[in-house]
């Protein structure tokens, strides 16, 4: 974009200023229009001279290369992006929102605790009542994607109940809260505390037993059949082991890092000051995050939004750039998305974020190269003392220095730690 808007001021610049060199001086000062003689060059020569030695070819060579030398170096890092100009809006990011499961932590979460109504106290080893708890919720939940349904679905393989119920019918996602279906003419829900709260009748001792949970960082799924409160399921999920260093990076650019996320409030800011992200922002519907990103984006400027689930597909689309988890994350996601991190190391993010203003930094110093070496040979086509072999040699000599600077880029490095 950056080359695409100085063209348009330097092609009719250049071009007039050829047109005024060759006419003005034979016109109105009586200088020689053509060659009059072999050690003489007349203003016409010089006028095409000076086309010669103005041919944009370094401005147009520099980017491309430039570009394409940092879409390869991020390639073989496991850095996929669909284009140079989200190379170009990621250089100016300035602040970087990311998904808390399967972003900042690793997205496979496993049962620590269940809990059902006739069950006296939390445990890992259910007892009968709490493994049937286990499997009403794997019946609606086994053919689900997402990394909790998952956790229940390894759970109830690990402890035989898998196949105690049929799998569900009539499955609805309800949006940022949970997952309704039918299992045996049985209406079986599994969601979070707000939304049982909202619809569930419970009593004030199981709020205070799932809030205990929370505040140990675990994730809390209720469960209800036919509109009755059965019990709980606790998962607890475990940070990357890239995710600190990534945010300390990020934090060290000079970007602020926020946590999105439709977790409970408690879980969220214990995996936040474990990472040591900038703001946390529980409790989160998928549009409630697009709401989140355009305000950042009113308040600072450029914003990255990193997620890999269905739900943070609304808000990679609505970001300046859109950043997927490539193999933990979905189809949506990655289809979304205008950069893919293909190895799940969330370290590759500062990474690129500081390819591309190298990249931008390149191009920048390229057009300053050519510029200069452009004027400099213009005014010596102009005061008569270069020929057209030399104006030649300074347009494809400019065109071989930029493009060999641009190659560097293919060389930039990742950080050791990563």
């Amino acid at each position: 974009r950056i080359v695409d808007k100085f063209a348009k001021v330097y092609t009719p610049l250049v071009v007039g200023l050829a047109a005024l060199v060759a006419v003005v001086p034979p016109l109105f000062f009586g200088q020689p229009f053509w060659n009059p003689d072999a050690s003489t060059q007349g203003w016409l020569y010089r006028a095409l001279a000076l086309l010669v030695v103005a041919c944009p070819c370094a401005l147009v060579i520099s980017t491309p290369v430039s570009v394409i030398s940092a879409i390869s170096n991020a390639a073989r890092n496991g850095v996929l992006v669909k284009g140079g100009a989200f190379l170009e809006m990621l250089s100016g990011v300035k602040a970087v929102a990311m998904d808390k499961t399967g972003t900042l932590t690793q997205g496979r979460p496993g049962v620590v605790m269940m809990q059902s109504m006739q069950c006296k106290q939390a445990a890992v080893e259910p007892c009968e009542s709490c493994a049937d708890l286990l499997a009403w919720a794997n019946a609606v939940e086994q053919h689900s994607e997402h990394p909790l349904a998952q956790a229940i679905t390894q759970a109830s393989a690990q402890h035989n109940v898998q196949k105690r119920y049929p799998a569900a019918d009539d499955i609805t996602a309800l949006s940022g809260h949970g997952i309704t279906g039918m299992v045996d003419n049985h209406t079986v829900t599994i969601g979070n505390h707000r939304y049982f709260d909202e619809t569930i009748q419970h009593l004030p001792q199981q709020c205070a037993a799932i809030e205990a949970a929370e505040a140990d960082g675990l994730t809390t799924m209720m469960v209800s059949v036919d509109g009755i409160y059965q019990g709980y399921i606790s998962t607890r999920d475990q940070v990357r082991p890239f995710s600190k260093t990534a945010v300390s990076t990020l934090h060290q650019l000079g970007i602020k890092t926020v946590m999105l996320t439709g977790d409970n409030d408690a879980t969220a800011r214990q995996i936040g000051t474990d990472v040591g992200v900038s703001d946390v922002q529980s409790n989160l519907l998928p549009e409630d995050k697009v709401t989140a990103v355009r305000q950042m984006q009113a308040e600072l400027g450029d914003v990255v939004m990193v997620g890999d689930g269905i739900n943070d597909a609304p808000a990679l689309a609505a970001a300046t750039v859109g950043v997927a988890m490539g193999a933990a994350g979905t189809a949506q996601a990655m289809e979304t998305a205008d950069i893919a991190l293909m190895k799940d190391n969330l370290s590759r993010l500062p990474f690129v974020i500081r390819l591309s203003r190298s990249m931008m930094n390149t191009i920048r110093f390229n057009i300053g190269l050519s510029i200069g070496i452009k004027l400099l040979f213009l005014l010596i086509v102009i005061l008569g003392f270069g020929s057209m072999w030399l104006a030649v040699l300074a347009d494809m000599g400019t065109s071989l220095l930029v493009t060999l600077n641009g190659t560097r880029l293919l060389k930039r490095p990742l950080p050791n730690h990563t």
